[in-house]
C-alpha cells in the first residue's frame, strides 16, 4: 500500500488522496491502518500522522519475587506472570542478593530454550535475618556452616560478636551484612543451641531455622497467668447448660490439649450429634497480646519429639482443655442427622458442658471391635453411646462416598524416641474405628458451620481445596488409561466423584499405590480463604475448620465472629472490621501452615535417616514410589523412604521416560516403575542431607 521507502508522516485521509482510494471505501483504509497499528508495524504521532516503525530497541524485562538460592551458588526467582516458570539466574549474576530476598531481576537476550535466565539488579529487601548453622572457630575470628543447604555461603563472624561459641556447635546468628559475590555475609552469634550430638539439639535447630518461635513473650505469659483455673458465676450468663449430657473426649494417650467433646443419641430415626468444642476466645480476646502472639505463630507445629504450642500451656492445658469431670466453656454444633447421613437441622450455640471421661483411642476402638470384657465394664455407662457413635460413622461415611469425596489411604509415620532423642522403631500410625469416627464427627460440624455462615453471606475465613490444576492432571489421567484403567470424565473439569472411581477400581491391586499418589501429586494444596469456594477432596460445597481453636488460629477467629453473631453484635461497623482484617489472617494462617508442615516434614526425615544409620546392610522389601531421571525412590513398610541411584544399576545403561513414570534399561529393557516391588539393601544415610540411599538386593516378585 504504501512504499517503503515513504517515511514522511501522513493522516490516513492525505494517504487516501495519495493512493487515489474513492471517498466510499476509505473507511477500510481505516480498518487496515488500525490492524497494521495493532501488530507494531506502524505507529500513529499526537497529530493522528501514521508512519512505518523503525526498528525499537527491545524493551528490558524485569521481574519482581523472591530469590531461591541453592547450595551450588546458582538460584531461581519467582516470577507472579508466569507461575511454575521460575527464572534461572547463574552464579555470576546473583549480585548481592541472599536467599530469600525480595529481588528485582532483568531477563537476559536469547534463551530460546525451555529455560529463561536472568540477572539480579536490585534487592529489594531482605527476608532472612537469622541462620542457624555449625559455628567453626578459625584464629581470632570464626564462621557459621549454615545448615540450610540452599545458603551456599558461610557467615562471618568476627572475635567480638563470637559470644563464647565453641566449634561443632550450633547456632543462632544474626546477619549484619549480607555480603556478595566478593564478600561473605557476616554476623553475631545470639544463641548456641548446644553441640550436634547432644539430644534434642538437631530438632531445635530445625526449629530456630525456620523461625519458628520457641518462647512467648513475658507479656503473653503474664495475660495466661491472668486467666482463671476454674469457671465463675458470670460465665454461666446467656449460655445453654449442657451439664447434664452425656459426653467424652476421644484422643490419643499423649495428648493433653482437648479441645472437642463429643455426644450422640437417637431420637426415633434421627441422631442427635454434638461437637462441643472448647471457648477459647473467651480467654483469648482480640487484639490482646496473646491474641497477637497466636496470630503470629498461625498452629501449634508438631515436630518429633516435641509440641510448640500455638497457646501458652497455662490456657492449652488448663483453662480451655476439656478436662474429665470439669465444667467448661463451650460452642457447640449440635446437629440432627437423618438414615441417610443427611443433617435435617443444627443449632450452633455457646454452652457450658463437663466431659465424664477422657477416653482414649486405643480403648474405643478395642470396646467396638474387640468388646473388650475389661474395657466394656470399666465403661459399663459409655459402651451403648460408643456403638451409636459406630453406627453414625459409618452413615457418615457413606453418605461422604455416595458425593464422591477422596480417601487416600496414606498412612502417616511415628517415630519413637529413646530418652537420648535417639530414634529406635518407626511404624506407620494406623487410623482405627474410633479415630475414623472422630474424623467424620469434626468434618460434619465444620461443613455444618461453613454453611450456615456462608449462606448468611457474613464475613469468614473457609478451608478451601480448589479444583486440581487440569494441565497436569491430564496427563495423569492420560498414564491411567494406558494402564487399562476406565476414566470417565464428563466435562473439562474432573470432579471428585470421577476421582473417587479410580480409586475403587485399583483398590487393593498392586497398581493402587502407584496411581494414589500420582492422584494426590496433582492436587492443589488447601488453604485458607475469605471466599466460599469449596473443599474438591471433600466434594464438599461448604467448608472451614471450627473444631481446633488450642492450636489452629483460624478456628480461633471464627469463634468470635460466631459469637458476635450470636450476640447481636454483628454491626455493619463490626462487619467492616472483619471484612479488612480476615484476608491478612488468611494469608498469614496458611504460610503459618505451610512452615509448620516443612518443619515437620524435615524433622521426620531427619530421624528416618538416623534410624537407617543403625540398619546399614539390612535388606527390606518396598515399592517404588518415585522414579526420575536419577533414579527411583522406594518405600518401606514402614514408611521410610529412600533412593536407588541409576548409578548403582550395573550392567546397563537406563533411560527416563516421564510420561510413563519409568526406567527402561537400554539392553536388558529391564523396567523399574512406579507401584513395583523391589528388595533393597541400605547402603548409606545422610542425617545432615536427610537422605537414605538402598541399592537393590535381588528381585522382589509379586505374590
Amino acid at each position: 500500500m504504501i512504499s517503503s521507502r515513504e517515511y514522511v508522516p501522513m493522516r490516513a485521509r492525505e494517504m487516501a488522496v495519495l493512493l487515489q482510494i474513492p471517498k466510499g471505501r476509505r473507511k477500510e483504509l481505516e480498518e487496515v491502518l488500525g490492524a497494521l497499528k495493532e501488530e507494531g508495524k506502524i505507529e500513529a504521532d499526537r497529530r493522528g500522522r501514521y508512519r512505518r516503525c523503525g526498528k525499537k530497541k527491545e524493551s528490558r524485562r524485569t521481574v519482581t519475587g523472591t530469590f531461591l538460592g541453592h547450595a551450588k551458588g546458582f538460584g531461581f526467582v519467582s516470577d507472579p506472570g508466569k507461575p511454575g516458570e521460575d527464572l534461572y539466574i547463574p552464579e555470576e549474576y546473583t549480585g548481592s542478593a541472599f536467599h530469600m530476598d525480595e529481588v528485582e531481576a532483568e531477563l537476559l537476550p536469547g534463551g530460546g530454550g525451555k529455560r529463561r535466565e536472568g540477572r539480579i539488579i536490585r534487592v529489594l529487601s531482605h527476608g532472612l535475618h537469622e541462620v542457624v548453622g555449625t559455628f567453626e572457630r578459625s584464629g581470632h575470628f570464626g564462621f557459621v556452616v549454615p545448615d540450610n543447604p540452599k545458603i551456599s555461603r558461610d557467615i562471618f563472624v568476627p572475635e567480638e560478636q563470637i559470644q563464647g561459641a565453641q566449634t561443632g556447635q550450633k547456632v543462632v546468628v544474626q546477619i549484619s551484612g549480607y555480603g556478595d559475590r566478593r564478600k561473605s555475609p557476616e554476623g553475631a552469634v545470639t544463641e548456641i543451641l548446644g553441640y550436634a550430638g547432644e539430644a534434642g539439639v538437631d530438632v531445635l535447630s530445625v526449629a530456630r531455622g525456620r523461625a519458628l518461635p520457641m518462647v512467648f513473650p513475658e507479656k503473653v505469659l503474664h495475660q495466661a497467668d491472668r486467666c482463671p483455673e476454674a469457671l465463675i458465676p458470670n460465665d454461666f450468663n446467656g449460655r445453654l447448660d449442657l451439664r447434664g449430657w452425656q459426653m467424652v473426649t476421644i484422643d490419643g494417650e499423649d495428648a493433653k490439649d482437648l479441645d472437642d467433646a463429643v455426644s450422640v443419641t437417637r431420637e426415633g430415626e434421627y441422631f442427635r450429634l454434638g461437637v462441643h468444642i472448647a471457648d477459647v476466645s473467651n480467654y483469648v480476646q482480640a487484639g490482646s497480646a496473646l491474641d497477637r502472639e497466636a496470630l503470629r505463630r498461625g498452629t501449634s507445629v508438631y515436630l518429633v519429639d516435641r509440641v510448640i504450642p500455638m497457646l501458652p500451656e497455662r490456657l492449652s492445658n488448663g483453662i480451655c482443655s476439656l478436662n474429665q469431670g470439669e465444667d467448661r466453656l463451650a460452642l457447640s454444633c449440635i446437629m440432627t442427622v437423618d438414615s441417610e447421613g443427611r443433617v435435617t437441622d443444627s443449632r450452633i450455640a455457646e454452652t457450658v458442658i463437663r466431659v465424664d471421661r477422657r477416653m482414649t483411642y486405643t480403648a474405643v476402638n478395642r470396646i467396638l471391635t474387640e468388646q473388650d470384657p475389661a474395657l466394656m465394664e470399666e465403661y459399663g455407662e459409655l459402651v451403648p453411646m460408643f456403638f451409636l457413635m459406630k453406627e453414625l460413622s459409618e452413615l457418615l461415611r457413606r453418605n461422604r462416598s455416595r458425593r464422591g469425596a477422596i480417601d487416600f489411604e496414606f498412612p502417616e509415620s511415628k517415630i519413637y524416641l529413646n530418652k537420648a532423642g535417639r530414634p529406635v522403631d518407626v511404624r506407620p500410625y494406623e487410623q482405627n474405628v474410633a479415630t475414623r469416627l472422630i474424623e467424620d464427627f469434626m468434618l460434619l460440624a465444620n461443613e455444618t458451620v461453613a454453611r450456615t455462615y456462608c449462606r448468611r453471606e457474613l464475613p469468614f475465613l473457609y478451608r478451601t481445596h480448589e479444583n486440581p490444576d487440569m494441565e497436569k492432571m491430564e496427563g495423569v489421567l492420560s498414564f491411567i488409561r494406558r494402564q487399562g484403567i476406565r476414566v470417565e470424565k464428563a466435562a473439562e473439569e474432573i470432579t471428585p466423584g470421577e476421582i473417587q472411581k479410580i480409586l475403587q477400581q485399583i483398590a487393593g491391586t498392586p497398581q493402587e499405590p502407584l496411581i494414589s499418589r500420582l492422584l494426590l501429586r496433582s492436587m492443589k494444596q488447601a488453604r485458607y480463604t475469605t471466599g466460599c469456594s469449596g473443599h474438591f477432596g471433600l466434594a464438599a460445597r461448604y467448608y472451614c475448620h471450627f473444631t481446633s481453636p488450642i492450636r489452629r488460629y483460624p478456628d480461633l477467629q471464627i469463634h468470635r465472629i460466631i459469637k458476635d453473631d450470636l450476640r447481636g453484635r454483628m454491626t455493619e461497623e463490626k462487619i467492616a472490621w472483619y471484612a479488612s482484617r480476615l484476608e491478612g489472617v488468611a494469608e498469614q494462617s496458611s504460610a503459618a501452615e505451610r512452615r509448620a508442615e516443612e518443619a515437620e516434614r524435615e524433622t521426620d526425615k531427619m530421624k528416618m535417616a538416623e534410624y537407617m544409620l543403625y540398619h546399614i546392610g539390612e535388606i527390606y522389601d518396598g515399592v517404588i514410589s518415585g522414579v526420575t531421571g536419577w533414579g527411583f525412590y522406594v518405600e518401606l513398610p514402614n514408611t521410610i523412604e529412600g533412593l536407588v541411584h541409576v548409578s548403582s544399576l550395573e550392567g546397563d545403561y537406563y533411560i527416563f521416560d516421564e510420561e510413563n513414570y519409568r526406567l527402561t534399561g537400554e539392553i536388558t529393557r529391564r523396567e523399574y516403575s512406579l507401584g513395583q516391588k523391589v528388595r533393597v539393601r541400605v547402603a548409606g544415610a545422610d542425617v545432615e542431607n536427610r537422605t537414605v540411599d538402598f541399592v537393590l538386593a535381588g528381585e522382589k516378585k509379586d505374590e
